[in-house]
């Protein structure tokens, strides 16, 4: 029996330490996404600009090489938070509880406790997200601007229109709200399983994982309600029109 609980420990402590290194990977991706998409802020031409050079940095490669990576991490990191969460759900029930946690038990909270739930609706949210802005209209059917006196796909006007519309941005903003949720747990979660975590660092842990989820969920769920409230779809439109010409 002591075999079997060993075997079990260790693969729940393997699966774990891979939730956490994806789960970090991701991180560090969500806060380098936000600091683009703040270029928002700065009108049509920055932003426009900003989502032209990563299309076409390294000659059009760096996207594909960085969204493959991206699918690699995303996918992993649900499949272990899901084993995992399976396990201890097998775990109780039979009576014992696997302790794979590298600074033991973690005070439950309402991020803990809607970890899977959490999860699920950002797993949701991207899909939708990738739906609507990377797969959605371009140049084809009408957004359209001009860089560097090249035809290129007005990605600014999109969101605009988009975040104009109150089932998308409201959508938009609870799904950051779960996006903090998840992070306050989840962040302080991982130094835990990658066994950073230690009574002297705890507090310091915690309160990272606290100012992080905060500046990264209002960070982004800024963004549609400052174009819901502060940008003018005709104005944007009006640019538009003026750089393509009739």
């Amino acid at each position: 029996m002591g075999g079997v609980l060993g075997g079990c420990s260790t693969s729940s402590i393997g699966k774990k330490i891979l939730s956490a290194i994806t789960g970090l990977g991701m991180v560090l991706f969500v806060v380098g996404h936000l600091a683009g998409n703040l270029t928002l802020l700065l009108g049509a031409e920055a932003f426009n600009n900003y989502a032209h050079f990563l299309k076409h940095l390294m000659h059009g490669a760096f996207i594909y090489i960085a969204e493959a990576g991206l699918l690699l991490f995303f996918f992993t990191h649900i499949w272990m938070g899901v084993t995992v969460w399976l396990h201890k759900g097998r775990a109780r029930e039979e009576g014992y509880e696997v302790a794979g946690n590298a600074g033991g038990e973690s005070k439950k909270s309402l991020s803990s406790l809607t970890m899977i739930l959490s999860g699920i609706s950002l797993a949701i949210f991207v899909v939708i997200h990738l739906l609507h802005f990377k797969f959605g209209p371009a140049e084809a059917q009408g957004y359209l601007t001009t860089i560097d006196g090249q035809p290129a796909r007005d990605l600014y006007r999109l969101v605009i229109e988009e975040f104009h519309k109150p089932l998308p941005t409201i959508a938009y903003v609870a799904f950051m709200l779960f996006l903090g949720l998840h992070l306050r747990h989840g962040f302080w979660s991982a130094f835990q399983s990658l066994g950073v975590g230690s009574p002297r660092l705890t507090p310091a842990i915690n309160t990272a994982a606290l100012i992080l989820a905060l500046v990264l969920a209002i960070g982004f769920l800024a963004l549609p309600v400052y174009v819901y409230f502060g940008v003018d779809i005709p104005a944007a439109t009006r640019v538009v029109a003026l750089e393509v010409g009739p």
